[in-house]
């Protein structure tokens, strides 16, 4: 056995106490899960050790596989069984406390709600990019194939169009030659506005999408903005004013933005954006015990790039007239950084004692 067998096989050995004692420390439901995502979630430590499979020869990986599902059950058996504490722990202090007497009036009048923390956001960013002139439009949920992928230059063997990462559905008078599904990002509004526009025009929207996704960082069903802009002569230097002076606004006015370079079907070029860490010291931006950005000092907050060639022709817009930049982001992602929300299905349960918070 080599060095980094061992090394392996020792850190699948440790990982199971490991978890039970981190999961010993959390004392409410909230810290737990956040301490289960850092052991199971897609950039947890389980997952950290399984790139070291590719070091394991391949008559031991097998094994190696085994005891890697072994260990991960063990993890959540751990889990739910700190979870049943804390939960038998919360009942029994309130069967054991002052018992309410139920036939007293109210000291207060009936409590008033508030809006939906992702309701909120959703507002303040489509306020901002309004405010810079761009117009708020909206769409369907419900949406042709050919809106979703095909206008947007997605080719037909891309991961997204395949069966098992889309919702797909039946609707009566849906033209037959088309398939129909929940869409999976707001820029099905992009593809109606330019497909029924004339240049120049800056439009940006809003609203749920739907994705075969969900764990503690992705829900099946989460909110998107999406915006664009198209008239003669739009360049990238556009688009980072743009963003920038967006960033800026939503995080403060010292916020430090950085453009890396990314792919998507319907840009050319494409580019991630970052923010510099809200949560980090702001005299250098990083610091080690940062478990939000990883010590990185940045979090990145949206895609963007501008608009394909192909995108243009597929909507009848003439692309050696016009040019374009597109950008997209997630509603719940900004709520999560804002409000430090470790699990995003915490959004959507409607717990008022998580939303009351906030």
């Amino acid at each position: 056995m080599s060095d980094s067998d061992a090394s392996l096989a020792t850190a699948l050995e440790e990982t199971p106490g490991r978890a039970e004692r981190y999961f010993a420390e959390a004392a409410s439901e909230l810290s737990l899960r956040a301490a289960r995502a850092e052991f199971l979630g897609k950039k947890g430590h389980l997952t950290a050790l399984l790139r070291g499979m590719a070091e394991v020869p391949a008559d031991q990986r097998k094994a190696v596989g085994e005891r890697v599902n072994v260990v991960r059950e063990q993890v959540e058996h751990a889990f739910e069984a700190r979870l049943k504490s804390l939960r038998l722990a919360e009942r029994s202090a309130a069967l054991s406390g002052r018992p309410e007497d139920l036939t007293l009036p109210a000291r207060f009048g009936t409590p008033k709600g508030h809006r939906h923390p992702i309701a909120s956001v959703r507002d303040e960013i489509l306020d901002i990019f309004s405010s810079l002139g761009f117009e708020i439009a909206w769409g369907p949920q419900v949406e042709l194939e050919t809106n979703n992928f095909e206008k947007l230059a997605f080719p037909p063997d891309h991961p997204a169009t395949d069966m098992q990462d889309s919702f797909w559905v039946r609707v009566e008078g849906a033209p037959e030659n088309q398939r129909v599904l929940l869409r999976t990002h707001t820029s099905n509004v992009q593809v109606r506005q330019m497909s029924t526009r004339t240049p120049p025009m800056a439009v940006v929207s809003g609203g749920a999408v739907y994705r075969r996704d969900d764990d503690v960082t992705h829900s099946p069903m989460f909110h998107q903005i999406e915006g664009f802009r198209v008239d003669q002569r739009v360049s990238f230097a556009e688009l980072k004013g743009v963003l920038i002076e967006f960033a800026r606004r939503l995080y403060g006015s010292s916020t430090q933005v950085r453009f890396r370079p990314s792919y998507f079907p319907f840009v050319e070029p494409g580019a991630e954006v970052d923010v510099g860490c809200v949560f980090c010291t702001p005299t250098d931006g990083t610091r080690a015990a940062c478990r939000v950005c990883k010590a990185t000092g940045w979090l990145e907050i949206l895609g963007c790039g501008m608009i394909h060639p192909q995108v243009f022709t597929e909507c009848g817009i003439d692309a050696e007239r016009y040019t374009g930049f597109a950008f997209g982001l997630g509603v719940e992602r900004v709520a999560m950084l804002r409000y430090g929300i470790p699990d995003i299905r915490l959004l959507f349960e409607n717990d008022p004692r998580f939303l009351a918070q906030f």
